[in-house]
């Protein structure tokens, strides 16, 4: 298998999941509970792809040193920092906001998707930015 294709998958999934949450919080600010249950089901097995993608690539390929120098490198490791403390905050915040929608516990589902919209949101973002800087715009300096 070609395992450098998994990082360029791996951004696509993270844009679609960002997409799709972006729709969920529409429908559901809509009162659309079914359209917003479809949408968030769908970022959340975008999401599981990318993890299960991202543990394949980085045990197969290991670390990918970000090349550049100066200011860009600050930028780019203090989103990478906040990307990761966020994204192993979300590997419960998630599974979790879906247990409790899951059970039917609305109100508490409620309360923690305020929390983890904003979270798993901004780090299906970073995760694209990340991508995009590391493999595109100082691949390899």
């Amino acid at each position: 298998m070609d395992y450098t294709l998994l990082p360029a998958v791996n951004a696509t999934l993270n844009g679609m999941a960002t997409i799709l949450m972006m729709c969920g919080w529409v429908a559901i600010k809509q009162s659309k509970v079914t359209i917003h249950k479809r949408f968030m089901n769908s970022a959340g097995i975008c999401s599981a792809l990318f993890l299960t993608f991202y543990v394949i690539y980085h045990f197969k390929v290991g670390s990918v040193p970000f090349q550049a120098q100066g200011t860009v490198r600050y930028v780019y490791f203090a989103i990478l920092i906040s990307h990761v403390f966020l994204a192993a905050v979300n590997t419960y915040l998630v599974p979790r906001t879906f247990f409790l929608a899951w059970k039917h516990r609305d109100s508490e589902h409620r309360k923690l998707a305020k929390i983890t919209f904003p979270l798993w949101l901004y780090v299906s973002i970073t995760g694209v930015v990340i991508y995009v800087m590391l493999y595109k715009l100082y691949p390899g300096v």
